[in-house]
């Protein structure tokens, strides 16, 4: 496998990389990927090195995916963002690229396209040759914790690169580390921050809301729901079967708040505690506040979808021999505090307030009423909607009974 020299010239007559001083000076500022690909683009050919495709390659944290690359490909417009998933790192797509051999240690590959007999060992060489490149570079970069990400480049100058192009972009690679390294750290910090807070929650906490009591008062559509008879299940079955039950109903759950653009604050146990956020306290009359009722609609289809993959997911069951899984669902409206509570040690951002304990009381009553879906009076009068009243009931911890409604679809769920 051919490896770049790294004895070749990583500098300019004079003794300084212009690439490397531009990243120190400017490249640090732009603070994103994408924009930083496509300036770096800029700034190598206004020096005189045509490349015609930069593909930048970080290895991130991240849940769903592997890393994220930016692809910058001359007469485009938009740099090209991809975050592939970890799948990828058992196919060929990734098995037969540079990025494997870099990622194993390979100090760099350099392959010729113009040349006769060219070696063609990686199937995206076919590709660049075909849209006209004539030479290729895969570069390795380190992080400071010793993880080795990557970038290519490709022109379409005839002859390829030459030794002293090589020796610039090869000693701009420190330089490029240590800005790139900055950005995979915001985008890993973001990324945790997302998945273990919340996209809200998460963004309100990486802007300085760190400290326990840190938080403000909001009006929020607060949802509640659990799984039935999870004590039961738990006990009936191996640990790992029940752990498989308990994330197919979070999927359904969460997944539905989440895919209607809502917060998922808490899992407890086999409940979700959840939000669709206001940035306003309660108004006179919520019914006649376009943001109420956004709110209010979105959250209701959110609850609708939600019913909707428990029966799917329930006839998947009875169709293998397994019984049903019971749920309930339930929907207020009111004031509460958003923010940081627990010890200065171990916080969570979390809401607080008597309207998040009435959802959770309201969400009690799915199973007295037999209805997968309740809602609050609050709730209901904001958006007109063929309520199904289910009557007056006490609330623990309610003073005063309140009406408790609910939808004609959610009868077929319960």
């Amino acid at each position: 496998m051919t490896a770049i020299s790294t004895t070749q010239s990583q500098t300019i007559p004079g003794g300084v990389n212009p690439l490397s001083i531009w990243l120190l000076e400017e490249g640090w500022q732009i603070g994103d990927g994408a924009k930083l690909t496509r300036r770096l683009a800029d700034k190598l050919r206004e020096l005189g090195i045509p490349v015609s495709r930069i593909r930048l390659t970080l290895r991130t944290l991240h849940p769903q995916f592997i890393g994220i690359s930016y692809t910058w490909s001359l007469g485009k417009d938009d740099v090209e963002v991809f975050r592939p998933p970890y799948s990828i790192l058992t196919s060929d797509t990734f098995l037969k690229s540079p990025y494997a051999a870099i990622f194993e240690g390979a100090g760099g590959i350099r392959r010729r396209l113009d040349v006769p007999n060219a070696s063609l060992d990686f199937p995206i060489l076919e590709e660049l040759r075909a849209e006209g490149a004539t030479d290729y570079v895969a570069m390795p970069i380190l992080f400071s914790d010793g993880k080795i990400h990557a970038i290519t480049f490709a022109t379409d100058q005839p002859g390829g690169f030459s030794t002293a192009q090589l020796g610039q972009l090869y000693g701009m690679l420190p330089a490029l580390g240590r800005v790139m390294e900055v950005l995979a750290l915001r985008d890993t910090a973001r990324t945790i921050l997302d998945t273990y807070l919340g996209r809200h929650s998460g963004e309100r906490v990486l802007n300085g809301l760190v400290k326990r009591g840190d938080g403000e008062n909001i009006h929020a559509v607060i949802w509640f729901c659990d799984l039935r008879n999870s004590t039961p299940l738990a006990d009936s079955m191996p640990r790992e079967e029940f752990l498989g039950i308990l994330n197919e109903f979070f999927e359904c759950m969460a997944g539905a708040v989440l895919d209607h653009g809502g917060e998922v604050l808490r899992f407890i146990g086999d409940a979700v505690l959840a939000i669709y956020p206001m940035e306003q306290h309660a108004v006179e009359d919520p019914s006649k506040c376009p943001i109420h009722q956004a709110a209010c609609r979105t959250a209701l289809s959110a609850a609708r979808d939600a019913v909707g993959r428990m029966r799917e997911l329930n006839a998947r069951r009875r169709e293998s021999g397994q019984d049903a899984l019971g749920f309930g669902i339930g929907l207020h409206l009111g004031d509460v505090m958003y923010g940081n509570i627990g010890v200065p040690e171990r916080l969570e951002f979390s809401v607080i307030g008597a309207a998040a304990n009435e959802a959770a009381r309201l969400e009690s009553m799915t199973k007295t009423l037999g209805r997968p879906l309740v809602i609050s009076s609050e709730f209901a009068r904001v958006i007109p909607e063929n309520w199904v009243s289910l009557g007056h009931h006490s609330l623990r911890g309610v003073s005063a009974p309140q009406e408790i409604f609910t939808v004609p679809d959610a009868a077929e769920a319960a």
